[in-house]
């Protein structure tokens, strides 16, 4: 899924210029939408990008846009800098991609678990309003491809869970999950914020939108869960005991042993 993965190089840094963010425990200053990071260099790059959880910019390292500064950049705009081209039209079209490229990373997700005729048409679909003109990506309902999706995703979810055990939209924020069997739970848009997960199995739990910041995964069992995402991961803790499924990253600030704050 390489194509959904960020890649700067062929970015011209929508990410750090787009979007705002507020001065908070992730982000060392305010900046407003379409106003370029005090950070960003002329080539597009992160003059910080190897000190940015040194330099107060942890927000930074979880951020991930599935690879949609790429195809915003080089696709839609081919190629055209926002410095000189259609500035805030890009600004604009850059949030909805990104929308729909975490839709497909989803589904690719969903085909690599339980691959289906619906899934793939699904794909087909979503892919094909990624590389449209900029006003016709302005004109979709986003809401309704996700709700589309999501049907998808449930199924996908349903079948390969073997449990019933709902945590959905749960409030476990600061919940000690410690030693838990938490297989096959559903925690999709629970609040898991400081949770302390150590050395719980989470396997095969659907994970969707579910809130790691800060939690504690040392030791836990991820690697078949459903849906985790590596933005979820690196707003987590964890250590060298932790368990990632093969798709995703282990991030460098996790430690070699995870302590609780």
């Amino acid at each position: 899924m390489d194509e959904l993965k960020g890649d700067c190089a062929n970015c011209f840094g929508l990410c750090c210029v787009a979007l705002p963010f507020a001065r908070s425990a992730d982000f060392a200053a305010t900046k407003d939408a379409g106003t370029p990071c005090r950070n960003l260099l002329a080539d597009h790059r992160c003059g910080i990008h190897d000190q940015l959880r040194q330099k107060g910019y942890s927000g930074c390292t979880v951020y991930d846009c599935f690879g949609a500064g790429q195809r915003v950049s080089q696709t839609v705009f081919a190629g055209n800098d926002w410095r000189t081209g259609e500035r805030q039209k890009m600004f604009d079209v850059f949030p909805v991609v990104r929308q729909l490229h975490e839709l497909l990373w989803y589904l690719a997700e969903a085909r690599r678990l339980d691959p289906h005729d619906d899934l793939d048409a699904a794909y087909s679909e979503v892919e094909a309003h990624t590389v449209a003109g900029p006003d016709d990506i302005l004109r979709l309902d986003v809401a309704e491809i996700r709700a589309k999706v999501n049907v998808l995703l449930l199924r996908t979810s349903e079948r390969l869970r073997t449990s019933a055990k709902s945590c959905r939209g749960a409030d476990l924020i600061g919940a000690r999950l410690r030693n838990k069997n938490l297989g096959s739970a559903d925690f999709r848009g629970a609040y898991l914020i400081g949770a302390d997960l150590t050395n719980s199995d989470l396997s095969r739990a659907d994970m969707i939108g579910a809130d790691l910041r800060g939690a504690d995964l040392a030791g836990a069992d991820l690697s078949t869960c459903l849906f985790l995402t590596q933005p979820q991961v690196n707003a987590a803790r964890g250590n060298a005991r932790t368990k990632l499924p093969a798709t995703l990253t282990r991030p460098s600030h996790w430690t070699a042993t995870a302590k609780r704050r």
